[in-house]
């Protein structure tokens, strides 16, 4: 079955929570105890509806806050795809969660509020969602029972929005409005009968109907090399494989292939799922390979197609979102993480602040805080073969290691 990974945007009271937790019911995908717990906890409230928001606040501080803290991811299944929602904190001191949790997603739900309309809050996760080159966005105008199902507050909001979307840089970006009231159910599973003008889907018809030949499919085959098979038993003495995970197009025999860094040319002889053989893989596929020749390969090579050649470098400038308490200064090192591959990196410069608003950066920048993104360069102690994050969503994507903590502080998109 198919899954379909969701990101998630509100701010504080958009109903973000109660939406996830309606979805969840409405698709009769909530257990039973869960259910009675809501049950009895909204009685408990003196509400006369059930509170949708306690099947999703999994933190006592969410809980009696009513507001998202940290990712929590949620899974629930239709009868014909499975979905993971990462439901994310929309609040500007969680910016690094919000970033985390949709770094995955294919797709992504912005909640705004129909009374309050787009905030600035709404700038920034709209930002971060062209950050992260998440193809399909929802806007999912919530409320909609507190203004009457008005058609002309939604149209109002929608163009709105679409003024945003036209400082997006991202072209090939799917944006879809859907007016629902996560509270009453409109709209959300069931098509609402208090908006007749709304001719959409509804929004889990959206969901079950999206395209999922994602965003990681872009044509250019990356095959970083995870593990070197060598049996050395009577049977397969001679035999010499390399498991990973093929990345952005398919690989097949007879491929002409060249091995990073040596740049070895090569041809695939072989592919391997277990102990089954096939002619060809596609992307997302875990597999070993074997190679016509006899040549040097570790584990954090990559194999790429001869037509295909990635960058190697030992310089690159790339957005990076802080996540520590402690501030990023130029002259800082780091262990980058490149897919399996780890090299020692230096800050060479800050080049600017990003605002999440669209409006521009800030320049004569010295320093990060945490949940600051900004551009910055880079300088390795060795090459690493890398494309841009537009390009490549997977081998342009990098973390930064505090050597002396080894906390994760950061996360990178190769420009």
């Amino acid at each position: 079955m198919e899954v379909l990974k969701i990101a998630t945007a509100g701010s504080v009271d958009d109903g973000k929570s109660t939406l996830i937790g309606r979805l969840l019911y409405d698709t009769k995908s909530l257990t039973d105890d869960k259910l009675e717990a809501i049950e009895r906890s909204s009685k408990q409230k003196g509400y006369d509806y059930l509170d949708f928001s306690l099947a999703t606040d999994g933190l006592v501080a969410e809980r009696e806050q009513g507001i998202t803290i940290d990712v929590a991811h949620i899974y629930f299944s239709t009868n014909t795809r499975s979905y993971i929602i990462a439901d994310t904190p929309g609040h500007v001191e969680y910016t690094r969660n919000m970033v985390t949790g949709a770094s995955t997603s294919q797709a992504a739900i912005i909640l705004i509020d129909a009374r309050h309309g787009v905030i600035e809050q709404t700038y920034r996760h709209f930002f971060i969602n062209n950050l992260l080159r998440i193809k399909d966005v929802i806007v999912a105008i919530n409320k909609m029972d507190l203004v009457n199902f008005s058609e002309d507050r939604y149209n109002e909001i929608k163009d709105d929005f679409q003024k945003l979307v036209e400082k997006s840089d991202y072209e090939d970006q799917n944006i879809t409005f859907i007016p629902v009231s996560a509270l009453k159910g409109d709209n959300v599973v069931e098509k609402s009968d208090v908006m007749s003008w709304y001719q959409g889907e509804t929004l889990i018809s959206h969901l079950e109907n999206l395209d999922t030949d994602d965003i990681y499919n872009n044509g250019k085959m990356r095959f970083p090399v995870q593990y070197v098979i060598r049996p050395k038993t009577e049977e397969f003495h001679d035999f010499r494989g390399y498991a990973g995970k093929v990345y952005g197009g398919d690989i097949q025999v007879g491929d002409e292939v060249v091995v990073l860094p040596s740049e070895t040319k090569t041809k695939v002889k072989e592919i391997y799922f277990n102990d089954q053989k096939y002619e060809s893989a596609s992307r997302r596929s875990s597999i070993s390979v074997t190679l016509e020749n006899d040549v040097n390969v570790s584990r954090g090579d990559m194999i790429v197609k001869a037509t295909e050649l990635p960058k190697i470098d030992k310089r690159f400038t790339a957005t990076i979102s802080w996540m520590d308490a402690k501030q990023l200064v130029s002259g800082s090192k780091y262990v980058l993480q490149h897919g399996v591959n780890k090299v020692l990196a230096k800050v060479t410069a800050i080049l600017n602040k990003i605002e999440t608003d669209f409006s521009g950066v800030e320049t004569n920048v010295s320093n990060l805080e945490m949940n600051d993104i900004a551009s910055v360069s880079f300088q390795l102690n060795k090459p690493i073969f890398f494309d841009s994050f537009k390009e490549h969503r997977t081998n342009g994507a990098f973390i930064l290691i505090d050597p002396q903590s080894n906390n994760t502080v950061g996360v990178g998109f190769i420009e």
